[in-house]
C-alpha cells in the first residue's frame, strides 16, 4: 500500500500546511482510498501515515507496542536524523522531554509536574488569568477597531500566563516567543532562526540546535536560582525535582523547561487565533455564539478540532503488529495525523464546517492515553476566560486582509489574522 508520491509529499511538506487545503486534500484522499498507507519519499525513511480517527486512538492506547522515543518523535529527514545522532551521541533527540519518553521514565517525569496542571489546582489561578485576559482585551480596545489578532493578542496572552506559572519574568517574554517560533517554525522562512528558506538540512539542524542551546543557557541560570531560592512556580519543581531519589539529569531538566515554555503557550495561541479567524469568516456562527455565552465551551472544542495545532507525532512499533488489517513490522515508523483524524467523516458530521455548537465533538487534538497533553486543562481554561471576557465586549468582527498559516508540519497555526471589529 504505497501512497502516491504527490499525496505523500503533501503530508510531509511544511508548505502544504501553510496552504491548509493542500494537506487536507491529501488526508481526505487517504481516508477514502488508503487509510493506512506507506509513504516512500527520497528525503525520509519510509513511514506509515495513520489517517483515521479510530486507528490513531488504537495506536495511542498501546504505549508498549508503539513507542515514542525509539526513533525521532516527529517526522525528520534522513540527513537531519543522521546529523542529530552525530551531535547527541547516537540519540535521535535534541531534547528529551515527555514527548520523547516511554515508560517507566515517562510516568515518573510526568508525575513531577502533573499536580500543577490538574483542574482543581489551576482553578486557583482563575482570577489572575482573568485579570491578564482583561488587560489584553483593553489592549484590543485601545487599538481602535483593527489589529492583527494573532500577533497582538493570541500569541501574547497565553505566553504571559505560562511564563508567570513557570516563573519567567515578563521582560524575557519576547525572547521566549522568538525562540518558540524558531523551534516550531524552523521550516518557515519568516520565523526560523536564519530567516530564510530551508534548502540545507544540516544548516537547519544547526539552527534548531542553536535555539535549543539558547533555551538551555537561560534555564541553567534559572535552575541555579531556584535551587538557592525555591519559589511557588513550576521552575522550582523542575529545579528541585527528583526521579528515583536523584535530581533530574541536565538534558531531562532542560527539556522539561523547554516543553513547558514552548508547548505551554504556542498550541493555545494557535487555537485562539484560528478560532477568531473562523468567527471573523462566519458572521452567522459569531452571532450564534454572541447570543448564547453558554456555547463557549463547545466553541472552544470546535476551535481546537478546527486548528489541531499539533499536526502529528511519530510512533515506532516495538514488535510485529497488525493495524487495520495491515502488517506492521517491528521498527516501522508510524505518523499519527491528528488533522486527518479530526476531519474523519465517520466521526464528524460535515467535518469541513466550523460549528460553534458542534456536539458531540470527539476530537483528538490533545492526543490520547498516557501521552495526552499535560496542559490541556490550563489551555481550555485560558481560552474560556478570554472568550467569557471578550464576547460581551465584542460587537462585530470581520477579516481585514488575508490571514496566513505558518509553514510547519509539526506544530502549526495562523501566523497572522488581521481583523476589523467594533466593541461595546
Amino acid at each position: 500500500m504505497i501512497i502516491p508520491t504527490e499525496v505523500a509529499q503533501s503530508v510531509a511538506d511544511p508548505k502544504a500546511y501553510a496552504d491548509d487545503k493542500r494537506a487536507h486534500d491529501a488526508f481526505t484522499w487517504l481516508r477514502k482510498n488508503m487509510p493506512l498507507g506507506r509513504a516512500e519519499l527520497d528525503l525520509f525513511d519510509p513511514f506509515w501515515v495513520v489517517s483515521k480517527h479510530a486507528d490513531i486512538l488504537e495506536i495511542e492506547r498501546q504505549n508498549e507496542l508503539f513507542h515514542n522515543g525509539d526513533r525521532a518523535s516527529v517526522l525528520t529527514p534522513k540527513e537531519a536524523d543522521r546529523k542529530v545522532r552525530e551531535m547527541m551521541g547516537g540519540s535521535p533527540h535534541l531534547v528529551r522531554s515527555l514527548v520523547q519518553m516511554d515508560n517507566p521514565d515517562h510516568m515518573k517525569y510526568r508525575r513531577l509536574t502533573q499536580a500543577w496542571f490538574l483542574p482543581q489546582n489551576i482553578k486557583k489561578l482563575e482570577n489572575r488569568i482573568r485579570e491578564i485576559a482583561r488587560s489584553f482585551i483593553d489592549r484590543m480596545e485601545d487599538k481602535g477597531g483593527a489589529c492583527d489578532f494573532a500577533r497582538d493578542i493570541a500569541f501574547l496572552y497565553p505566553l504571559h500566563v505560562i511564563m508567570e506559572i513557570l516563573g519567567v519574568p515578563e521582560v524575557d517574554e519576547p525572547m521566549m516567543l522568538k525562540l518558540t517560533q524558531e523551534l516550531f517554525g524552523s521550516a518557515d522562512p519568516e520565523l526560523n532562526r536564519n530567516k530564510k528558506a530551508v534548502d540545507d538540512v544540516a544548516a537547519n539542524v544547526n539552527a534548531v540546535a542553536a535555539t535549543v542551546a539558547e533555551f538551555i543557557a537561560y534555564f541553567n541560570k534559572m535552575t541555579a536560582d531556584r535551587r538557592a531560592n525555591p519559589r511557588d512556580d513550576v521552575a522550582s519543581v523542575i529545579a528541585n525535582g527528583e526521579i528515583d531519589g536523584k535530581p533530574l539529569g541536565e538534558l531531562e531538566a532542560m527539556s522539561y523547561y523547554i516543553i513547558v515554555a514552548t508547548a505551554g503557550h504556542d498550541t493555545t495561541s494557535n487555537t485562539t487565533a484560528g478560532g477568531m479567524w473562523a468567527l471573523a469568516e462566519s458572521p452567522s456562527e459569531f452571532a450564534k455564539l454572541k447570543a448564547n455565552a453558554e456555547l463557549i465551551p463547545l466553541y472552544l472544542e470546535e476551535s481546537i478540532r478546527w486548528v489541531t495545532p499539533v499536526k502529528h507525532f511519530m510512533r515506532t512499533a516495538t514488535a510485529d503488529a497488525t493495524v487495520r488489517g495491515q502488517k506492521i513490522a517491528k521498527g516501522d515508523w508510524m505518523m499519527l495525523s491528528y488533522p486527518s483524524g479530526n476531519r474523519d467523516e465517520e466521526v464528524f458530521e460535515e467535518p469541513f464546517k466550523f460549528k460553534v455548537d458542534r456536539s458531540p465533538n470527539k476530537h483528538i487534538a490533545f492526543g490520547y492515553g498516557a501521552h495526552v497533553c499535560l496542559g490541556q486543562h490550563l489551555g481550555r481554561m485560558e481560552m474560556r476566560i478570554l472568550w467569557e471576557e471578550l464576547l460581551p465586549r465584542l460587537k462585530s468582527v470581520e477579516l481585514n486582509g488575508k490571514p496566513r498559516w505558518m509553514e510547519a508540519n509539526f506544530v502549526c497555526g495562523p501566523k497572522t489574522v488581521p481583523i476589523r471589529y467594533t466593541m461595546h
